[in-house]
């Protein structure tokens, strides 16, 4: 049976289109009939019965369009790219996984579109997510393994079903596309990442702009990428961040010296399951033995009353973002989109600027024990544990809520497996704006984890991604 599993990487495959070993018709068509050959079963994107005419089409005006003098081609010439749907692009409907009129939706091409344009990507089509990003399920699967959920847009610990956004992560995990765009309010990037095996990046909140994209809620929403490796989002962040700075090319690996990992221990730590405990514990092994240093730094005893705190602000920030569209509409919203709309509505003005007051108190207390304990960068399991079964649930997002709420950049590296063989994540979480530096430290830390993990598994890695990015040329 074809597995539904194949990494791409994104290097590669713009190195090979940059240097005409391949173009970009070609590998438009090559998307088209990974996603015809198995999206059925997988359901990340978004149905689009013209999707190959479109893309092929795109891809011929942009080969035409390249310059006969030889000139240097954009960063991102030729890859194709899912774009989770709640991103306006231009021609292509917003539905956002609603079932309102996709003309209400509708607005101007999202910024983050326009750079992946300009860089001379391809959209391959909008990716699946939750109705809105907040928590009504989709109907994407885990190319690892169906009967699972790829993860989604889900507040930490909602008493309502849960929502599935991983159509991005799926995406990528299953080879469709090299790059993927999402978003994450709390844990809508990293957690998939997670579950699907892939590598997700979330900048520092306001690094990529968010106009053109359907709010959740706007203290939080984060623009974020993913790939099947560091490289990869180190390449894809160089075009979409605002900012960006010279010293955070991928490749290179941090200064002087490596960084200091802090391990937050306490009652965030302890809301981890034992398989991800134990795959933390066996990652912080590997990484003292390369040479890294891990301390143990006591933090967010108060855990409970900032989960309280980052629920007030989305909730509320949440119902006033569909305070229009719900009043006209809300007949149209599945059950679970009502509830945290509902919710918001019992927050009243006064009990959401406390709630804002204290999350600024909370990031600056944050950073000061970061620099207290001489922390460059935080580390943690990235999900609570692996995939649950089933779509009804797609796990919580309480690893990802404390950094999300401080506005931190954050990766998701893949590390380890569970008991039943699916894939559990590394979280490297930065300094506000220190993206650059993040990026840099992961690359190396990659490293670090696949040649202590045994060396064969990550070279079986690292040969499938180059078989898949050269395949069919």
């Amino acid at each position: 049976m074809e597995t539904l599993l194949r990494y791409r990487s994104l290097l590669r495959d713009a190195a090979a289109l940059r240097s005409g070993t391949d173009d970009p018709v070609a590998a438009a068509a090559r998307t088209c009939d990974r996603i015809d050959a198995i999206d059925a079963r997988v359901q990340a994107f978004v149905p689009e019965p013209e999707r190959r005419t479109r893309l092929l089409d795109a891809a011929r005006r942009l080969t035409a369009a390249v310059p006969p003098d030889g000139a240097e081609l954009p960063a991102l010439y030729g890859i194709p790219v899912g774009v989770k749907d709640i991103v306006h692009v231009d021609g292509l409907p917003t539905r956002a996984g609603s079932a309102l009129p996709p003309e209400v939706l509708g607005g101007a091409q999202a910024t983050v579109v326009d750079r992946l344009c300009a860089a001379g990507a391809l959209i391959a089509g909008k990716t699946v997510t939750a109705e809105f990003a907040v928590t009504a399920p989709g109907p994407t699967r885990n190319p690892h393994n169906l009967a699972h959920t790829p993860g989604g847009s889900r507040w930490g610990y909602l008493p309502c079903p849960l929502g599935n956004g991983g159509g991005s992560a799926a995406a990528v995990a299953a080879g469709m596309v090299p790059l993927a765009i999402g978003t994450q309010t709390v844990g809508s990037m990293i957690r998939p990442a997670a579950y699907c095996g892939v590598v997700g990046f979330k900048p520092t909140y306001g690094r990529i702009p968010v106009d053109g994209v359907i709010p959740n809620a706007a203290g939080f929403d984060t623009l974020g990428c993913y790939a099947t490796d560091v490289a990869g989002v180190a390449l894809a962040a160089a075009v979409l961040c605002d900012g960006r700075r010279p010293d955070g090319e991928a490749g290179e690996v941090p200064g002087e010296r490596r960084p200091v990992l802090g391990i937050p221990v306490g009652p965030y730590l302890e809301r981890a399951g034992d398989e991800a405990l134990r795959a933390f514990k066996e990652q912080q092994e590997l990484l003292q033995a390369a040479g890294y240093r891990v301390r143990e730094v006591p933090v967010m005893g108060d855990f409970d009353e900032i989960v309280d705190q980052l629920f007030t602000i989305n909730r509320y920030e949440v119902a006033q973002a569909h305070a229009e569209w719900f009043a006209q509409y809300g007949d149209r919203y599945r059950d679970e989109t009502v509830a945290a709309i509902r919710q918001g509505h019992t927050i009243g003005d006064a009990a959401y600027e406390a709630a804002r007051i204290r999350r600024t108190a909370f990031r600056e207390r944050l950073a000061a024990e970061a620099d207290a304990s001489g922390i460059d960068l935080w580390a943690s399991p990235s999900a609570t544990g692996p995939a649950p079964a089933g779509l009804a649930s797609t796990g919580t997002s309480i690893m990802c809520l404390p950094w999300s709420n401080a506005g931190l950049p954050s990766l998701s590296l893949p590390a380890g497996h569970a008991a039943n063989g699916l894939p559990l994540g590394l979280q490297l979480v930065g300094a506000p704006g220190a993206d650059e530096y993040l990026l840099r430290a992961a690359a190396d830390i990659e490293s670090a984890l696949a040649k202590g993990a045994g060396g064969p598994k990550a070279p079986t890695r690292a040969a499938e991604a180059g078989r898949s990015a050269h395949a069919h040329r």
